[in-house]
C-alpha cells in the first residue's frame, strides 16, 4: 500500500473512533424515582410499574431518587430489604396485608438545584389484600405527584418540581426520562431506557467517512497505475 493509501486508511480509522467517542459522550442521564423489589438476595429493578405490582404480605418495595441513564446503572435503595425490621411493630391483620417500604430520596449530588433531599426512611404500609405497590406507597408517603402520563414525579412532596428531566449529556434530544417500568406509575415498560450507544446520526456519519476513505484509497491506486 502506498503512503497516500496508508494515510487515507488511518484518516478513516481516526474519524470512526472519534465519531464513536462522540456517540458515547452524548449518553444522557435522567433524574427520577426508580422502583425496586426486595428479597433476601437484595434489590432487583422492577419489571413492572408500581401500580401493576400486587405485592404479597411480607413483601419489601423500594423507591430511589437518583440520576441514571437506564436500569443497568440505576442506584439501589441504600437500606436493606428487611421486612421483619421494618414491619416489626405492625402485626398481621385479617383482610389486609403489610408491605415494607424503603423510600430513599438520594444524595445532594442528585438533587435538583435549590433542593435538599429529605432523610431516607422506611415505613410499613397496612393496605387491603388486593392493593398495588402504588397504593401502599400512597398510604404512607403522601403527597405523591404524577405527571399527565402517570409517571411518578415526587414522593412526600420531593422533589417540588420536575419530572424525569434530562440532567446530563448534550444530545439535544428529549428532556424527559425514557419510559421505564420503575419510573412509570401505571405502565410497565422494558426498563432499558437509553443505553448510551451511538445514535443514528453518528452511524450515518461513520458511513459517510468510510465512503470518503474508500474513494481516497481508490484514487491513490489509480494514480499509481
Amino acid at each position: 500500500m502506498s503512503r497516500t493509501a496508508r494515510a487515507a486508511a488511518l484518516l478513516v480509522v481516526g474519524a470512526v473512533l472519534a465519531l464513536l467517542g462522540a456517540g458515547t459522550a452524548q449518553a444522557a442521564g435522567y433524574r427520577y424515582w426508580s422502583f425496586w423489589e426486595g428479597s433476601a438476595n437484595g434489590w432487583s429493578y422492577a419489571t413492572q410499574g408500581p401500580s401493576l405490582v400486587r405485592p404479597d404480605d411480607g413483601s419489601v418495595q423500594g423507591f430511589r431518587f437518583a440520576v441514571s441513564a437506564d436500569s443497568q446503572d440505576a442506584s439501589k435503595p441504600r437500606r436493606s430489604a428487611d421486612f421483619a425490621k421494618i414491619c416489626a411493630d405492625t402485626p398481621a391483620k385479617d383482610g389486609s396485608k403489610r408491605v415494607a417500604l424503603v423510600i430513599d430520596p438520594g444524595t445532594a449530588a442528585d438533587a435538583p438545584d435549590g433542593e435538599t433531599p429529605p432523610a431516607l426512611r422506611t415505613a410499613c404500609a397496612r393496605v387491603p389484600e388486593d392493593a398495588s405497590s402504588a397504593e401502599a406507597l400512597a398510604a404512607v408517603a403522601k403527597p405523591l405527584r404524577y405527571d399527565t402520563s402517570a409517571m411518578l414525579c415526587a414522593i412526600s412532596g420531593y422533589p417540588a418540581t420536575g419530572c424525569g428531566e434530562q440532567v446530563s449529556g448534550d444530545s439535544g434530544g428529549s428532556s424527559r426520562a425514557p419510559t421505564s417500568a420503575s419510573a412509570a406509575a401505571s405502565t410497565g415498560g422494558d426498563g432499558n431506557g437509553d443505553g448510551g450507544g451511538p445514535s443514528a446520526g453518528v452511524l450515518v456519519g461513520i458511513g459517510a467517512v468510510l465512503l470518503l476513505g474508500i474513494a481516497a484509497v481508490a484514487q491513490a491506486r489509480r494514480r499509481r497505475g
